[in-house]
């Protein structure tokens, strides 16, 4: 089968539309955004553990209608926000924020890396396995691999 031949007038134009920015790696298994507590000082740890290892992005601290700092991380879908206080604070409940993740190998990799403690949970159906931890101000995080249908 024979190609035929190139158009030698044809000029494309550049794209002058905005460039729509990439999803995020990383989806918090959530209705509406999230809201937790972290330990002041630990800001680096946080970034570290959340923008570094998990994929979020971090938006600028900012005062909400209270006095405190407040850390914004965005997710593909949700926005996990903490506010900052002194060590002493009382925590609601104990339920993970569940995470989902491109790569569940991947992100154990960097967490052994960084030696991060951490349990290995399975499911009850096959394949579905999902890591246990705390993040540095002691919120628990439950991290799963996306699965893509279709």
């Amino acid at each position: 089968m024979e190609l035929e031949p190139s158009n030698p007038d044809f000029d494309p134009k550049p794209d002058r539309r905005p460039k729509m920015p990439e999803p995020l790696p990383v989806r918090v298994i959530a209705i509406n955004d999230s809201v937790s507590h972290a330990v002041a000082g630990r800001e680096k740890e946080m970034d570290e553990f959340y923008v570094t290892v998990l994929g979020f992005a971090r938006a600028n601290d900012v005062s909400v209608e209270t006095n405190f700092s407040v850390l914004i991380y965005h997710a593909e879908n949700v926005d996990l926000s903490f506010t900052i206080r002194e060590p002493i604070f009382h925590r609601d409940d104990l339920r993970p924020v569940q995470i989902e993740v491109q790569s569940l190998r991947v992100t154990e990799q960097a967490m052994i890396d960084r030696e991060m403690p951490y349990t290995r949970q399975r499911g009850l159906a096959p394949g579905q396995e999902s890591l246990v931890l705390q993040d540095p101000s002691g919120n628990w995080v439950e991290i799963t691999e996306r699965r893509q249908v279709g």
